[in-house]
């Protein structure tokens, strides 16, 4: 398996003011980070509140020169493609091609019920991202589209503007059907070790361990057939940057309420990096040759101390 280079995201947090929110875009670019990322959410928990995405994306590119942008990510059914597709293909045009679209089922339960939208089964809300990738990529040709799904028929629709090379697509989910979806259609694929099926986010030891990240990585695989190799993967891990490594991490274990679980298991979990930089990085390096891992997202909250592996690794 060949070695993805490493890269390092930033994904924005909190709906700072203006001045505030466009330094850290700035200061984003500065110290080497790839990407600057938003959520697409509507109620403020758990996340706390967010612009809208693809306006704030807009105003991002506007003061970037290298730094790519995109969702982390965007809830399909709160858009139809179609719409979807010009916004994201307007957006990469005057980005300069820069533009990673994030693209997620919907998950989060509470927003759902705050606008009224019906919650639809896990394998409703898949099949339809799976046919809205469809129209997005087809819309995506410049030519004109005709598409007859169970969710989503387009007739005829040729879209403007036609991207002169497609936006980067990224998905992503921690269980096989999302998962087996990424792997036949995304470029970039995140591995989620926490489960958002029921509509909240929980998460459990057993998750986190490698051979639960195996067992993921098994299904995009499955998913993806020969042209595993050319998918990027990616994770938003926790990161604590110490010295004090074994008790930096039972701090973090008592913190979860994760009682019996040996600071070693920790160390092996493939989404949790506690330690010195130079651990971390070696830590990474291991990863990337068992797992394949490359691409680590991290909080704009700890965007300095992301930064010292930016510098380590890239």
């Amino acid at each position: 398996m060949p070695l993805h280079p490493f890269r390092f995201g930033i994904i924005n947090e909190y709906m700072t003011p203006r001045a505030a929110w466009l330094d850290g875009v700035r200061r984003t670019e500065a110290q080497g980070f790839a990407t600057f990322l938003l959520r697409d959410h509507l109620v403020q928990e758990p996340f706390g509140d967010q612009y809208a995405p693809f306006v704030a994306l807009m105003a991002a590119a506007m003061i970037s020169e290298t730094l790519r942008v995109g969702t982390m990510v965007a809830a399909n059914d709160f858009r139809h493609p179609a719409i979807l597709a010009k916004e994201i293909a307007t957006l990469h045009e005057l980005s300069g091609g820069r533009v990673e679209l994030g693209l997620g089922a919907g998950w989060l339960r509470a927003e759902y019920e705050a606008i009224g939208m019906p919650f639809a089964a896990n394998g409703t809300r898949i099949a339809r991202l799976a046919e809205a990738v469809q129209v997005l990529k087809g819309l995506w040709t410049g030519e004109p589209l005709d598409f007859a799904g169970e969710y989503y028929q387009v007739h005829g629709l040729q879209s403007t503007p036609r991207p002169a090379t497609p936006p980067r697509l990224l998905l992503g989910g921690g269980h096989q059907k999302m998962l087996t979806l990424a792997g036949r259609e995304a470029d970039s694929i995140g591995i989620l070790t926490s489960s958002v099926a029921t509509g909240v986010l929980t998460q459990q030891v057993a998750s986190c361990l490698p051979a639960a990240v195996q067992q993921q990585i098994g299904w995009i695989r499955a998913g993806a057939g020969a042209r595993f190799d050319q998918i990027e993967l990616s994770m938003i891990p926790t990161l604590i940057i110490t010295d004090a490594r074994r008790a930096a991490t039972e701090a973090w274990l008592a913190a979860r309420g994760w009682s019996g679980v040996p600071a070693e298991n920790v160390w092996q979990m493939p989404a949790v990096l506690i330690g010195s930089v130079a651990q971390i990085a070696e830590d990474l390096r291991a990863r990337r040759d068992i797992f394949g891992i490359s691409y680590y997202v991290f909080s704009d909250t700890q965007r300095d101390d992301a930064a010292a592996l930016v510098r380590a690794l890239v």
